[in-house]
């Protein structure tokens, strides 16, 4: 089983940016991939963004893509988020997760972190 210790959300302007971080820990070493997903109240969560764990290969949703960028840091099992140029839409509780098997599959994610785009 992994754990996941989520943080970097907070409130920001319109146009603003956030960058979110999520170290891993324990059942490691069988990441195919890690993302990040979002969801708003009375909706289902979202993946929109992911990336495979040896590298090489990103995924992200229209609805982020050019704005938000995944990264991250192997050797500590640390993935990030850049987002830039948020939203409103935006606003959401987002997670981290990873795969196993590939980058759209997650069967558990971390505690969420809140992230509010408002003026």
């Amino acid at each position: 089983q992994v754990q996941f210790v989520t943080s970097g959300g907070g409130v920001v302007q319109p146009g603003g940016s956030l960058r979110l971080s999520c170290a891993a820990s324990g059942r490691t070493y069988t990441t195919y991939a890690m993302g990040w997903s979002r969801q708003v109240p009375g909706k289902e969560r979202v993946l929109i963004a992911a990336m495979k764990w040896t590298g090489g290969t990103t995924y992200y949703s229209d609805s982020v893509k050019g704005r938000f960028t995944i990264s991250g840091e192997t050797n500590n099992n640390t993935v990030f988020l850049q987002m830039d140029n948020l939203k409103p839409e935006d606003t959401a509780l987002y997670y981290c997760g990873s795969s196993d098997l590939d980058l759209y599959t997650y069967y558990s994610w971390g505690q969420g972190t809140q992230v509010t785009v408002s003026s």
